[in-house]
């Protein structure tokens, strides 16, 4: 189908195949996961005070509680799920698809009292049309844009879609989140990480705003993504995008993680402990290279680093999320070996990017040793990705210490059986509070 505002409203679950109606659950549950990981950050406590003292309404915030507008919600939610560097992604968006759509979908379905295969089918459709509106707007501006800019349009496409919108009320929708989406510049974010990150939570926010505006009347003009790229839609139906999508299992920029790959794959295959190396030295692309932050201060720059999660990874065996927290970024050991990292990019690997993120690591060991990886990509891509027993590990290990174990486990269970039960069945549990010292006490 070349009909993009056609599939927003024609996409059935029945039309989805099977193996992609497994994925839009695993990639919820992921997305849901990462959420409840994140809600411990300073960045997560900010904007939840901000979404509720400046969108006050009667939603209650994703496991926070307090009440906010549907879009005081989806910018919580989105932005709090960007905390965590740790959601899915796809590769030619070089962003992150769920990310905007998923806090977008769950505010407006749920403010709508939804069904659960309704709001299943706005998620898949909405894997799809944000995989070729990511594409369309690369094509068509010259910088590289978060993905909160696309995702306006994305989240935008989820809510016509909830409240039933006609053809023309769509197009207006999704022309005002264009044109208001947050086209932020994601490379000054990489030079100078902070919270604004990639921008998913705004796009979020814009997308609701841009629904509700369309609703009451207001006009936008046409997205161009959308109306003027049909190269980019065409095979709308045949390619299934939902199952492209990377995954991360450690929770830090994903242009960081095929150098771990390599780093843990030659401490493995050599056995020396991190102690003994002399020199690292990093060959990759030059977005990698740009992470260049060998000594954090913060979980947003530890996130935004390759040095550091690589030094983490050596000493530790993996990079968990208390790994990477502000008070982490003290450690003396760490920041020790990150110094002790050297990069440069590679044509090979800037060649291959955005389909494919690579590197390889050498690494000198006071022996004078030198031992030298091939090149490898991240873990956990759709060319090799996660089995779902390894998602839902994921998801325990990230939700389990902030939720608890039982309501992790509700969570998990009613989503396997959300197409059969109303989305209340689901939401009520993810915009119910959880302790006290998670939602509103002072960041890890």
């Amino acid at each position: 189908m070349s009909d993009p505002i056609a599939f927003v409203h024609s996409l059935t679950w029945d039309d989805v195949p099977e193996a992609a109606k497994a994925q839009v659950e695993l990639s919820l549950l992921d997305l849901i996961g990462v959420a409840a990981g994140g809600m411990s950050t300073r960045l997560s406590h900010i904007i939840r005070d901000h979404a509720h003292r400046e969108f006050a309404g009667p939603m209650p915030m994703l496991f926070d509680g307090r009440g906010a507008s549907a879009t005081g919600l989806a910018l919580a939610a989105g932005i709090s799920i960007d905390a965590l560097d740790a959601h899915d992604g796809f590769n030619p968006a070089k962003g992150h698809i769920g990310c905007p759509l998923f806090p977008a979908a769950l505010a407006m379905g749920h403010e709508a009292n939804v069904s659960g295969r309704t709001f299943l089918e706005a998620i898949a459709m909405g894997y799809e049309f944000g995989a070729r509106a990511s594409v369309a707007q690369h094509a068509t501006v010259p910088d590289y844009h978060t993905s909160g800019s696309w995702g306006a349009v994305t989240a935008a496409a989820a809510g016509a879609r909830l409240l039933g919108f006609d053809r023309e009320i769509t197009r207006h929708a999704l022309g005002i989140a264009e044109y208001h989406g947050p086209r932020s510049q994601m490379m000054r974010c990489i030079d100078h990480p902070t919270m604004v990150k990639d921008g998913a939570g705004w796009g979020a926010m814009t997308g609701v705003s841009a629904v509700k505006l369309a609703q009451s009347g207001f006009t936008g003009a046409p997205a161009i993504t959308v109306e003027q790229a049909s190269e980019h839609w065409a095979d709308l139906g045949d390619r299934w995008c939902v199952l492209e999508q990377y995954y991360k299992p450690y929770p830090v920029c994903r242009w960081a993680q095929a150098p771990i790959e390599a780093a843990l794959a030659l401490q493995a295959t050599h056995g020396f402990a991190a102690s003994e190396i002399a020199r690292i030295d990093i060959e990759t692309l030059h977005e990698s290279v740009r992470l260049a932050m060998p000594n954090p201060t913060t979980t947003e720059e530890a996130q935004y680093s390759t040095s550091f999660p690589v030094a983490i990874a050596l000493l530790r065996g993996s990079v968990a999320p208390h790994d990477i927290s502000d008070a982490a970024t003290q450690d003396f050991n760490i920041q020790g070996l990150s110094r002790k990292i050297h990069m440069a990019e590679h044509s090979k690997a800037n060649a291959v990017f955005p389909h494919q993120r690579i590197a390889r690591v050498s690494i000198s060991l006071t022996t004078g040793a030198t031992f030298a990886s091939n090149w490898y990509e991240p873990k956990w891509d759709h060319t090799a990705p996660p089995t779902a027993a390894e998602l839902r590990a994921k998801f325990h290990a990230l939700a389990d210490p902030v939720l608890g174990t039982a309501h992790a486990q509700k969570i998990e269970d009613t989503l396997a059986r959300l197409q059969y039960l109303p989305l209340s069945s689901l939401s009520d549990q993810l915009l119910r509070p959880i302790n006290a010292s998670t939602t509103k006490g002072s960041a890890a």
